[in-house]
């Protein structure tokens, strides 16, 4: 089985519709995907109707948390997404961005970078409006080559010039919420560093010990001496061990199955799982 517990679509910074996110996993010979938006579940009924014979999609999203100043991502498999708690803080997330995206815009402007707000709503269209419409707003103007390259100190990475914060969800909490709609809670990327500051070893190990179920160790993010070293941790700590692309469409350079997630690591996540189950594909639309 090839599995991939990481991907992202229109919903919230993808450039593939839930549709077309569906069809190309099982183009890329994908059995298992998951919906992982940031903060929303908005994706889940047109991929699961677009679903085809011989993939089975794993709904989740990617929650926004920050400890200690430092951001960091939850991916949260098989909840209940009409959960009310975690509906709630998930809400309040969303509600945050679009003030927080404005911000940037007005960031840049101020360094002389002539993006506008109509620029970014366009690039974002439906989905939850983020960092990378921003990033990708630059790259029309050519500001920057790529949208990782926006992601710096220059620019839009924590504490960068036009970087501006956003409600974020204490992972602790996350934990709980997760676990209460019956979820199972992932580190995503947890040492991704050319992101910004990471969380120490001992937050993970205090994370695992609140109900952390997994860290994601095969990522793009990671070289081979970081997955070394977070496969010892994750063995140190009783936690799961997964690998996922992070695909966002043509937005990112990662493809569709760049790195997967053991089947027995997948089986004892949904085994864990009690507030949604893996949906067979049927077809599709």
């Amino acid at each position: 089985m090839r599995i991939d517990l990481h991907c992202h679509s229109t919903a919230s910074d993808g450039t593939d519709t839930p549709a077309e996110l569906v069809r190309n996993a099982a183009a890329a010979g994908l059995d298992v995907v998951a919906l992982t938006d940031h903060d929303s579940t908005r994706g889940y009924a047109d991929a699961i109707a677009a679903l085809p014979h011989g993939l089975t999609l794993v709904t989740g999203a990617e929650l926004s948390c920050r400890i200690d100043g430092i951001s960091m991502h939850m991916l949260a498999y098989l909840f209940d997404p009409d959960e009310p708690a975690l509906l709630a803080e998930r809400e309040l997330v969303r509600d945050d961005r679009v003030p927080r995206a404005r911000g940037m815009v007005a960031r840049l402007n101020e360094l002389g970078v002539p993006v506008t707000w109509e620029q970014v709503a366009r690039i974002a269209g439906d989905g939850s409006v983020g960092r990378p419409h921003v990033a990708t707003a630059l790259v029309e103007l050519g500001v920057v080559p790529t949208v990782s390259d926006a992601f710096s100190q220059d620019w839009l990475s924590d504490g960068g010039r036009a970087y501006v914060a956003k409600h974020e969800t204490d992972p602790f909490e996350a934990i709980r919420l997760v676990k209460a709609a019956g979820g199972v809670t992932v580190f995503a990327h947890p040492a991704a560093s050319k992101r910004g500051r990471t969380v120490p070893e001992s937050v993970i190990a205090e994370l695992a010990a609140a109900g952390l179920d997994g860290i994601e160790v095969d990522h793009m993010d990671h070289d081979d001496d970081t997955r070394a070293r977070l496969r010892g941790l994750a063995a140190d700590l009783g936690l799961l061990v997964t690998g996922s692309s992070d695909y966002h469409g043509s937005r990112k350079t990662c493809v569709l199955g760049e790195f997967t997630t053991d089947p027995e690591v997948y089986g004892e996540i949904t085994r864990r799982a009690t507030g949604a189950f893996p949906v067979p594909g049927t077809g599709g639309a």
